[in-house]
């Protein structure tokens, strides 16, 4: 299976955490809620293309940036799979800047459910947000059963 390597961080700050919100031209997602994220450039490791991305998405500084879960994401259609890996980060300021991809916006963690977000977003965030800083990372698998429904699956 081809699978492109793509990064999805969640940073908080105090008890909000920051979404982006797709941008109304985007291809996927416009105007949807979900994390910092995108593609790994070739020669790139994760930790580096979490970094470039939160800059290039929010302009804010970070720290405890840390790898919590790989996800395989099945190919649907004429697309790919994708290898996703899950950050967290805290943040250093709580001042974001727009980008081309959309505009990052502090959400209440128990608030997200009132938004449009991505659909793995509130349990992949659940996860991630749950683990103790020395957990293990996790692995999922990811992929759209019969009906099309969603199903996102935690290794043990």
């Amino acid at each position: 299976m081809l699978a492109i390597p793509r990064v999805l961080c969640f940073i908080t700050h105090g008890d909000d955490v920051l979404l982006l919100r797709g941008a109304p031209d985007k291809r996927l997602w416009a105007n949807r809620y979900n994390g910092i994220g995108g593609h790994v450039e070739p020669g790139e490791d994760v930790y580096s293309a979490a970094r470039r991305e939160i800059h290039e998405e929010a302009g804010i500084p970070i720290t405890e940036l840390r790898l919590r879960g790989i996800i395989t994401v099945a190919p649907e259609g004429d697309e790919p799979g994708v290898l996703l890996f899950v950050f967290t980060a805290q943040a250093l300021s709580r001042d974001v800047q727009a980008s081309a991809e959309g505009q990052p916006v502090w959400v209440a963690r128990d608030q997200i459910g009132t938004l449009d977000v991505v659909e793995d977003v509130p349990v992949v965030l659940k996860w991630a947000l749950e683990m103790k800083p020395d957990d293990p990372i996790f692995a999922a698998r990811f992929f759209r059963d019969e009906r099309g429904n969603i199903r996102l699956i935690r290794g043990a």
